[in-house]
């Protein structure tokens, strides 16, 4: 989504040349743009947004995107919100090599969305899993901030954020992730690595014999999943095949590097979960 310059209130950014990535290593969105930058081998600009410090929450940063969200591209002072748009927006500005098979291009838009449309799930489980369930609470004041701020998407106020305010306001008032929300999550995502897993049948990737920007927002996803102990080797022997192929390959292996601090604490939940019986396994009964 390309923003309006009466969007932007961090006037300065209308005046950056070249491509510029605002992001965050950990970001699930940050890595699919990184990737994506890498397969399409662009010189870019980073600027990195320290969301464990809530950066993102600074008037600076919600001058240029009021969702709080990374990544953010800025393309010669024109300024592209969400990772899927953005990457769609470099397809066809970089159109080589081409990541988006000529047979599925009316498709994509549609299959990206299906992506996007379980974005709180994959957030869910990492939350739960890979970040201590608590520790990534918002306080009232920052989510009070971003309530009241003033910015606009298009020119108009965003609903889009309320989705955003309900998932820490949620967070905050039941003590963490539930497990009905774990176990919600999880059914989603299975249902949907079922058809991958019919797919990857004959294909090497999802879309065909040929990366293409599908493979890289289902990378992540599966990623996290992995991480957070979802068995893609029983279920989804095909899709554990893709995933490792893929993690294999500089361009991906890179981006998905885990800190140390995040490692420790996913260790941590992984014995604390092994005494509660509160597994993914567990949880989703799978």
């Amino acid at each position: 989504m390309k923003l309006n310059n009466n969007d932007i209130r961090t006037k300065e950014v209308l005046d950056w040349k070249g491509l510029h990535l605002l992001h965050f290593q950990n970001s699930a969105c940050s890595q699919k743009t990184r990737i994506f930058l890498n397969l399409k081998n662009i010189s870019w600009k980073s600027k990195s947004i320290n969301l464990v410090s809530n950066e993102n929450y600074s008037d600076w940063f919600l001058g240029i995107n009021p969702r709080a969200q990374v990544p953010v591209l800025i393309d010669d002072g024109h300024v592209h919100i969400e990772s899927n748009d953005i990457i769609q927006h470099l397809e066809k500005r970089f159109p080589q090599p081409n990541l988006i098979p000529l047979k599925f291009k009316s498709d994509i838009p549609n299959l990206l969305k299906e992506e996007d449309n379980l974005h709180v799930d994959i957030r869910n489980i990492s939350f739960r899993f890979l970040f201590g369930n608590n520790l990534r609470k918002k306080s009232n004041k920052l989510i009070n901030k971003l309530r009241d701020d003033k910015g606009t998407i298009l020119n108009k106020e965003d609903s889009h954020k309320n989705k955003i305010l309900s998932f820490y306001k949620n967070l905050n008032n039941n003590n963490g992730i539930t497990n009905d929300s774990i176990k919600s999550s999880v059914l989603k995502f299975k249902k949907k690595y079922d058809t991958f897993e019919n797919n990857l049948n004959n294909n090497e990737y999802l879309l065909g014999d040929d990366i293409s920007i599908l493979d890289v927002a289902w990378f992540i996803y599966t990623h996290r999943l992995y991480l957070a102990g979802y068995p893609f080797d029983r279920l989804h022997p095909n899709v554990y095949i893709w995933y490792k192929k893929l993690i294999m390959k500089k361009e991906f292996k890179y981006e998905v590097r885990e800190p140390m601090i995040l490692k420790v604490i996913r260790t941590i939940t992984k014995i604390n979960d092994s005494f509660r019986s509160s597994s993914l396994i567990k949880i989703a009964s799978i």
